[in-house]
């Protein structure tokens, strides 16, 4: 009998590999890059999901420095921290984020239109 029981192939898990990736805690987080229209032609540009980690305030000076508008950190009570620009500048901010080494291409996600 100890033959048999030797070749047979272990019990297989066809959710084995699905549960190993999701075991890390935020594996799969994205960045939304989104865009809110205003009033007429204006928009402002909401960046969210970033890790904690980040220090908002420099993320947005260099952000508002490159772009040339106008921006803030606004504190969400179910999002957290959230970084507002003033107009479309959501291709620029994730260009920005890419070339920074703050965030992969694959994990942003852009929104709108």
């Amino acid at each position: 009998m100890s033959e048999i029981e030797a070749e047979l192939p272990a019990a297989f898990d066809p959710f084995a590999e699905a549960n190993a990736e999701d075991s890390g805690a935020g594996a799969k987080e994205y960045v939304h890059v989104r865009i809110q229209q205003r009033n007429g032609r204006k928009s402002l540009t909401t960046v969210q999901g970033l890790k904690k980690e980040f220090s908002y305030n420099k993320i947005l000076k260099d952000l508002k420095k490159d772009f040339c508008c106008n921006g803030t950190v606004v504190e969400d009570p179910e999002l957290g921290q959230v970084i507002q620009l003033q107009g479309d500048q959501r291709k620029n901010v994730a260009n920005f984020l890419v070339q920074a080494g703050i965030v992969k291409k694959e994990h942003i996600k852009i929104h709108g239109f």
